[in-house]
């Protein structure tokens, strides 16, 4: 790759794309292009065509996809095959068609066989049945994989796949919906701190391993094989060291200062009993990561307290609310907190729109918190029936219920 070289990053605002983005620019790749989902949706085959023969990259690294843990995996499974599969189709053969020079394709490690032999050799891929929780998104990653080899073989496309490890870092999904099991837990132990509540419930049994790679070690092994790696295997990505959740969850706890106990509900699934990741082809290749787990979560977690309250990547808005008050709103029921991305936008949020701090109570909307801040549309203060939007204009999709 050359500095000048134009380079796509799909899925860019994600934790893997911004990583990979920050990576890049630190070795002095600028010539970036990104879209976000809503310039450019990857599922639309039309508009995937039109965006690559616009902008004709040199390189593609497709970090795009739709994501979540075991239960998002197991409630939303059409949706979760059908996003992928379009996302990557679209991409992967536009990249070709379009005569980009290398592509990255990133999977998953849930590409395994369930009871697969451990560590997760590369070979074992498609050996044995898939975890019945996370199959659907499996799949769409394994068909993923088998694109990109099968492009190489018929086309001579210098395209190539990484699986990492279960990853976590700075741009985490907190949302306990939708969450992977560490910023899950991150944000249940800090609620419970912050709340003095006795117990923290986690699911399952706290028997299964797992492995935790930090995404700026995973942007930095992505760096590595986009410039040595000319291959068809696809290659593990992760430490080679896993913890069972138990570990994990006391871990956490530690970290944050919780002082109540584990409740741990056995009725909800576990998951794969195991997935650790056999890394010894990246090792060999000169690779290794750098971010131990306890020095990671920490950090992370130190960030997270930055953005106490933040619920589905809004911004730290809630800190202007003080302690008494959060407090005193705890007592109302049924209250809502919603945060409006059509009225208000922050000077400086990366975001194109930031949000209105407004209240619901029993269906009335009712201003608590004045604020400082500018109207999306007329750039000057928000004036007070902005800030009191009817609860029915609260769009669900876009204004985050806390």
């Amino acid at each position: 790759m050359e500095k000048q070289d134009k380079i796509y990053i799909a899925g860019h605002r994600g934790m893997v794309g911004s990583a990979i983005t920050r990576r890049l620019q630190k070795d002095g790749f600028n010539n970036i292009v990104a879209r976000t989902s809503s310039e450019l949706d990857l599922k639309d085959q039309a508009a995937v065509r039109d965006f690559f023969r616009k902008e004709k990259p040199d390189h593609v690294v497709l970090a795009a996809a739709k994501v979540g843990g075991i239960q998002a995996n197991n409630t939303y499974r059409a949706q979760f095959i059908y996003e992928n599969l379009m996302i990557q189709n679209n991409v992967i053969h536009q990249a070709y068609e379009n005569g980009v020079k290398r592509l990255l394709f990133l999977g998953s490690s849930c590409i395994y066989p369930k009871l697969a032999p451990q560590p997760l050799k590369e070979e074992s891929l498609l050996t044995g049945l898939l975890e019945e929780t996370n199959e659907p998104y499996a799949i769409a990653k394994i068909a993923g994989i088998k694109m990109v080899e099968s492009y190489r073989r018929q086309y001579g496309c210098d395209y190539i796949s990484a699986m990492p490890t279960n990853l976590y870092g700075p741009n985490d999904n907190y949302d306990l919906k939708n969450s992977h099991v560490m910023p899950a837990l991150i944000r249940k132990f800090h609620a419970a701190k912050q709340e003095g509540a006795p117990t923290v419930e986690v699911w399952g049994t706290g028997s299964p391993m797992r492995e935790f790679l930090h995404v700026n070690d995973l942007a930095d092994a992505c760096f590595f094989l986009l410039k040595n790696y000319h291959e068809e295997l696809f290659v593990n990505i992760g430490t080679g060291t896993d913890l069972t959740i138990k570990a994990l969850a006391e871990l956490i706890k530690d970290i944050v200062g919780f002082d109540g106990e584990l409740k741990w509900d056995s009725s909800k699934p576990d998951g794969t009993p195991r997935k650790l990741m056999d890394v010894s082809r990246l090792h060999n290749m000169g690779w290794k990561h750098t971010i131990e787990l306890r020095e990671g979560i920490t950090e992370v977690y130190e960030a997270f307290k930055k953005y106490e309250g933040e619920e589905l990547g809004v911004k730290p808005w809630w800190n202007a609310v003080d302690n008494q008050l959060r407090m005193a709103l705890k007592e109302v029921t049924p209250l809502r907190i919603h945060s409006s991305s059509r009225t208000c936008r922050f000077g400086k949020s990366p975001r194109p729109k930031a949000r209105a701090l407004v209240f619901t109570s029993f269906g009335q909307v009712v201003q608590l918190q004045s604020h400082s801040c500018k109207s999306a549309t007329t750039q000057g203060p928000c004036s007070e029936n902005q800030l009191k939007r009817p609860l029915s204009l609260l769009n669900p999709k876009r204004d985050t219920i806390v």
